[in-house]
């Protein structure tokens, strides 16, 4: 069993470890102190030794961040977390933050308006976060201060940093061996000047080696630094043990060397112009670069530039696609196993805890499960109000009749990373919840059938999925959808379906559509099926060349007991009654009898 429901949120835990907190504040100098949910790498999920914002306040959220000063403590979170905060931390000592509607600029000036000196650890930021922070504080008497990690200091027993084995991912699932994407993306930084590119996001550094690892949980990746030369020789900094067949992967022209060995390689060269990405480069490397380029004798530059492999690794190759394609028909058929299971489960007989296990003991009887790619989501009444929820032995509830159960999950495969979400009825649900799932339904199907030109963003896109739901005045507080690796991040960019996406979307992108709806203290909704970007074909009377399409990834039949049918046009349900044709036509051979018997009535035509 990969998930632990165990409750590791501890409030009470909060108030000793915030007057600790204060207490090395005041002998550092500092009026306030800024505690990020980030590692070094900006990761999602993080390492146990760098969870340092649940250790502070309790809060496990996989965004947010503390601000510290002396009389309040500030628990930034967005709407995806704005329920669960208020159960996290003790608010006598923790003040929740409507954030991004508050920004911590503003809010640092409102709470220190005669100025101060706040600290931060300079490896927590990148050089674009910080940068943002002082140019909210221009005016005011504020001062940021790299200081060394003041969590750190009174965290008796901080667990050791991570330190897996490297694997190696296969080049006939990635489409090409890292020799080839070294020499392609050395090929470019050359063009650009002879660089050297500073590589912070762990993700890019596996794509860019064909490596995997298990540093972090639900992530294969390995926690590493790297410099990709314009050679194509490539310097690995990793903690993360390597065995002969692992070494001999990585060749000749992959060195290795210790994780917190990045800024003294840095400070060895005399000549070289360094290309770094402000959206992930920490910004202890860029002030690092600055004082050497100012040392007598060097010729250091410093360029600003996108991770060279971003970009490359969001487009993925016809290998890639063809292997997700393969792990989700996989994913799919343990989907329909689960829910073949669960249709026979009477209400009031079933926990949220017991759906899980069931759902990962399905997948696991693949026997090609390496994890899963994010702890299982399965919210039921109220708790499926929580868009992030995670089940565990103090907030598990009955299934009872009349709930929702929102329930969201994914596998790690070798070849894809799968993420796939369905809404399911508990007995007999109410006509307003009907309603409701069929506007997110109608967002989702509607996002499924575009056709749009190439150059478009997500933020072109996004209000497609809302829309729907924008006619009945509701809405939801996330993104309609995230770019996903292939056996790497389940939430991967630059990529992404939502207001704030801002690259164009390309053949090769995998992306989610999520639509959903969240009613606080009752139910929630979300359908998740998984994208790939490909070229639209011309249709018959067309002349609009250059568009792009969506193909589908997930095949599991959308529960037909929660559509109000009259609510749906007829190419609504023309879309509906294909897909549920074609999750019969590719799911059923790998179906046992029960759970075919199931399938066949669950896509029984609208």
């Amino acid at each position: 069993m990969f998930q632990s429901f165990d409750d590791t949120a501890r409030p009470e835990q909060g108030p000793p470890r915030l007057a600790a907190l204060r207490a090395a504040m005041a002998s550092a100098g500092l009026d306030g102190f800024l505690v990020p949910r980030a590692d070094a790498h900006q990761g999602e999920y993080v390492a146990a030794c760098d969870d340092r914002l649940a250790w502070l306040t309790g809060f496990t959220g996989s965004a947010g961040f503390c601000a510290v000063l002396p009389d309040v403590a500030g628990v930034f979170v967005d709407g995806r977390y704005r329920v669960q905060v208020k159960t996290q931390v003790d608010t006598k000592h923790f003040t929740p933050v409507d954030w991004p509607e508050i920004l911590l600029g503003d809010w640092l000036k409102q709470h220190l308006p005669n100025g101060g000196a706040v600290g931060f650890d300079p490896w927590l930021y990148t050089v674009e976060q910080l940068e943002a922070l002082e140019n909210a504080l221009t005016g005011s008497a504020i001062t940021l201060h790299a200081v060394e990690n003041q969590i750190d200091r009174i965290w008796p027993d901080r667990p050791a940093r991570p330190r897996q084995p490297m694997t190696i991912q296969p080049d006939d699932l990635t489409g090409k061996s890292h020799g080839e994407k070294r020499q392609e993306l050395g090929a470019t930084l050359e063009k650009s000047g002879k660089r050297s590119a500073v590589l912070a996001l762990p993700d890019s550094i596996c794509w860019l080696l064909n490596i995997r690892g298990s540093d972090i949980p639900r992530n294969p990746i390995v926690q590493a630094f790297a410099l990709l030369d314009w050679t194509g020789e490539v310097t690995l900094f990793s903690d993360a043990t390597a065995d002969e067949a692992l070494k001999a992967h990585l060749g000749d022209h992959v060195h290795l060397r210790p994780y917190g060995d990045l800024l003294e390689a840095l400070s060895a060269a005399k000549s070289v112009t360094y290309q770094i990405d402000p959206a992930s480069t920490p910004a202890i490397v860029l002030s690092h670069l600055e004082a050497l380029a100012a040392t007598p004798g060097n010729d250091i530059a410093t360029v600003r530039g996108d991770d060279p492999c971003i970009l490359p690794k969001a487009c993925k190759t016809k290998a890639e696609i063809a292997a997700t394609r393969a792990a989700h028909l996989r994913d799919g058929a343990a989907v329909c196993e689960f829910l073949s299971w669960f249709d026979a489960q009477s209400p009031g007989t079933i926990t949220e805890i017991d759906v899980a296990t069931r759902l990962e003991a399905c997948r696991a009887a693949t026997g090609k499960l390496l994890d899963i790619s994010f702890d299982t989501i399965a919210g039921s009444g109220p708790n499926g109000a929580l868009a992030h929820y995670r089940v565990t032995t103090s907030s598990n509830r009955i299934l009872q009749n009349g709930d929702l159960l929102v329930l969201d999950g994914g596998g790690q495969y070798l070849d894809g990373t799968t993420d796939i979400t369905r809404t399911l009825p508990v007995g007999d649900v109410g006509a307003d919840e009907r309603a409701a799932f069929t506007r997110v339904l109608q967002g989702m199907i509607a996002v499924s059938r575009l056709r749009f030109p190439a150059g478009l963003a997500g933020r072109d896109l996004d209000a497609i999925a809302r829309y729907p739901l924008w006619l009945a005045d509701q809405d939801y507080g996330h993104g309609t959808g995230h770019g996903v690796g292939v056996h790497l991040c389940v939430h991967e960019g630059p990529q992404r379906l939502s207001r704030a996406g801002e690259v164009a979307l390309k053949p090769g992108m995998i992306l989610s559509n999520e639509p959903g709806y969240y009613r606080e203290g009752a139910f929630g909704i979300r359908i998740e099926n998984l994208l790939v970007v490909t070229e639209a074909s011309l249709l018959p009377g067309g002349d609009f060349t250059g568009k792009l399409c969506f193909e589908t990834l997930n095949f599991v039949p959308i529960d037909r007991r929660l559509i109000d049918r009259d609510m749906l046009t007829d190419p609504e349900r023309d879309w509906l009654n294909a897909y549920h044709q074609a999750c019969r036509d590719k799911i059923e051979p790998r179906l046992s009898g029960q759970a075919r018997l199931w399938l066949v009535q669950a896509t029984q035509p609208v």
